[in-house]
Formats: C-alpha cells, sequence, structure tokens
C-alpha cells in the first residue's frame, strides 16, 4: 500500500504504550517518529488520527483529539483477543479542507481493498464527507448510521461544514448512498420538515428517546451500516463536556459504548469514525476516557463477529415466509442459526441490481412479530420503497 506519504508518524517515546503487556498498547503497530511505516500485512485495524477542524462549527479545538484518545485507549486493558492493530499515525491536513477530504478517502480505499477496517479519530464530523467518498472511489453504494443530536442537512448554499456535510453526500453525483440511518436525533434541533424530508427519503431516523427506551433496536440498524459516524455533541454534557455544542439532554456513556460494540459486530461495517471530541474543553479527560471506551467495545465487537450474513450461506439459517393479506407482499425472514439475529429480503427492481446488496435487511424478532401480525414492519417497506422505485 502505498499510503505511507500521507501520514505523519507520532510524536511519542518509542515504549510509552508497549510497557505494560495487559495493555492493548502493547499488542499494537505503531507509526514512531524516526521509525518505518508499519508494514500491514495480516492487520485488521488501522488506526487514523485526522487534526482537521477548519469544518467545525462552534467547536474550534476539536483538531486536537485524538492524542488524549491514545492516551486512554492504550491504557485499557487487553480482552481474549489476537489483536491485530496499527496506529498509522496522524493523516496530514491538506492546503485546502476538501484536500483532506480527498487523502482521508484515499487512504480509507486503500485500507478497504486490503481488507483493513479503518477507525478515524477527528476532528470534525464534516471528515465523515471524506468517509463516504472513499466508497464512491471504489464506486460501491453504502449505507451510513450516525450517532448525532442533529442530521446536519446544512442549506444547499452552505459550504460543506459540520452542520451540512449529510446534505453534500446527499446531492453529490455519482451518488453510492443506498441509506442513512441517524439515532439520537432530538425534535427541538432538528425540525419538523427535516424529520418529514428524512422519512421522504426512506432513510430511518430515530428520536433519542425511542432508541433509550430500547436500546436493543439500534443493533440491527447499525448491523446494515457501511460507515459508522459518531458525534461526541450526542452524549448528554455531564457524561462527554468535551464539546462546544453539548447540551443537558443526550445518550448515556454506557448506552453509546453499546452502540459501539453493535456496530462493530457487524460483518458489513468497513469504516468508523468519532468526531467532534474538544480536548479544550474536557474535564479531566472524562469525554477522552469515554471515546476510548467505545473503540475498546468497537474493536471487541469487531473480534467477535459471527461472519454470518446471510446472502453468502441461507443454508444455515431458518427461514420464514409471511404473506401479509391485502398488500400483495409475501415477506421472506432469516433466522441464524450460529448468532440467532434476523433478517427480511426486500425483493428489487432489475433496474436496481447495483443496489444488490442491501436487499437483505437486518432486522429484530419484533419485525418478525409484526408481519406474523399481519403488519408490514417499516424497515421492510422504506427499504422496498428504494428497491423498487
Amino acid at each position: 500500500m502505498e499510503i505511507a506519504a500521507y501520514f505523519e508518524p507520532l510524536d511519542y517515546p518509542e515504549e510509552k504504550f508497549s510497557k505494560d503487556k495487559s495493555c492493548i498498547g502493547s499488542a499494537v503497530k505503531f507509526y514512531m517518529a524516526n521509525h518505518e511505516f508499519p508494514v500491514l500485512n495480516g492487520i485488521d485495524i488501522a488506526l487514523v488520527g485526522v487534526s482537521e477542524n477548519r469544518g467545525a462549527v462552534n467547536n474550534s479545538g476539536c483538531s486536537e483529539a485524538a492524542a488524549p484518545v491514545r492516551e486512554k485507549f492504550y491504557a485499557l486493558k487487553k480482552w481474549n483477543h489476537s489483536y491485530r492493530i496499527a496506529d498509522l499515525g496522524n493523516l496530514k491536513s491538506g492546503l485546502e479542507l476538501n484536500d483532506t477530504y480527498a487523502a482521508l478517502a484515499t487512504v480509507i480505499s486503500d485500507l478497504i481493498k486490503n481488507d483493513i477496517m479503518p477507525i478515524i479519530i477527528g476532528g470534525s464530523h464534516d471528515l465523515t464527507y471524506g468517509q463516504y467518498m472513499a466508497y464512491v472511489n471504489l464506486q460501491q453504494t453504502v449505507n451510513i448510521a450516525a450517532v448525532d443530536c442533529n442530521f446536519d442537512l446544512g442549506r444547499t448554499e452552505d459550504k460543506i461544514n459540520s452542520n451540512s456535510y449529510l446534505g453534500k453526500i446527499i446531492l453529490h453525483e455519482p451518488n453510492y448512498l443506498f441509506n442513512f440511518s441517524n439515532l439520537g436525533y432530538q425534535s427541538y434541533f432538528t425540525g419538523y420538515e427535516s424529520v418529514e424530508l428524512m422519512k421522504r427519503l426512506f432513510f430511518d431516523v430515530y428520536r433519542l428517546g425511542e432508541v433509550q427506551a430500547n436500546i436493543e433496536e439500534t443493533e440491527p440498524v447499525v448491523r446494515n451500516a457501511d460507515i459508522f459516524s459518531f458525534d461526541v455533541s450526542s452524549v448528554r454534557q455531564s457524561d462527554a463536556p468535551a464539546n462546544g455544542n453539548a447540551t443537558p439532554n443526550g445518550f448515556y456513556g454506557e448506552e453509546v459504548c453499546r452502540v459501539a460494540r453493535y456496530a462493530g459486530m457487524s460483518d458489513k461495517l468497513s469504516t468508523a469514525g468519532f468526531y467532534e471530541l474538544n480536548p479544550v474543553l474536557d474535564s479531566n479527560n472524562q469525554t477522552s476516557h469515554l471515546v476510548a471506551q467505545m473503540l475498546w467495545y468497537l474493536i471487541d465487537g469487531f473480534y467477535s463477529r459471527k461472519k454470518d450474513y446471510p446472502w453468502k450461506n441461507k443454508k444455515e439459517f431458518l427461514t420464514y415466509k409471511i404473506a401479509v393479506e391485502n398488500s400483495g407482499h409475501e415477506i421472506i425472514f432469516y433466522k441464524s442459526n450460529h448468532s440467532e439475529r434476523w433478517w427480511m429480503e426486500v425483493p428489487f427492481a432489475d433496474s436496481k441490481i447495483r443496489y444488490h446488496r442491501h436487499h437483505i435487511v437486518p432486522c429484530s424478532y419484533g419485525d418478525y412479530v409484526k408481519a406474523s401480525s399481519q403488519e408490514i414492519p417499516e424497515r421492510w417497506w422504506r427499504a422496498f420503497q428504494k428497491l423498487s422505485a
């Protein structure tokens, strides 16, 4: 891989993270000053720091997040996994903001092509645009799952920033976005019109209270994602003070750690990003520690993957077919014998063959129960509308 030129090495003492063999830092290959770029053969996960906040809105200083997150993450204890992780250092910022997006996209796409999952430690939330552009480079349609209190749609005339990146992704041509899911939006930040727009686009949006009332239902949402994007402002200020847009309400720390593990367990997920942590505003490194713990859970989920996505092999699944009366639709469910997770099959038009990766939709047992009660699950219906148009 020819990506070494995009990175600056870490400016730490050589043994800083490797002395305690019980900690994760001892299992990581680092790109340190005065050392060669790490050989990535056999690596599963690559950490990428991005010191970029020119797109930040009211959160200048979030460019410095990678260092304190690393400090906390590498001091956490290893679990019963064979960790194959490399820390590639910090991505060099481009002359213009778009140059940073392009560099990030190049690095991510190259890592994905080599079966390595990049984890981005930003930086502002608009770096999700760089994550998305990696899949444009790969010409691969994708699903994005974002944990955020807002949708970041912006206005058409706005320059790209942390409040408008999603609008730019939606309008990008050619478009490779199949589905967008938001977890934890807060109605007083989004507004009625934005919520209705997301519904008209057949995107999956879940209000904070709805998610907190049934956190298990986030699992099939993030299981359907190729890109996981986390905004620290989605967490309440008492749990994550290090954000210029922090507010009294939001997720609790243990809730976002749970969502991160669900994301890591997804066989589909190929990149994750953590954004908007501003160390200048942190209290005793509390927010850095929370993001470090989310990283720990994401990676724990990654090494606990079941590899049972049904489009590869349906023999290991129980199949249930339910005809929903008066709808003309038969819904096919698959239940994994290995993990007991559920999926639904959605028919698609010949003209939508480019979306074949997305016609088997992760779901929950609750969706099966709903179909058994002669009600079409919303997840199935939204995917059907996009695949049959």
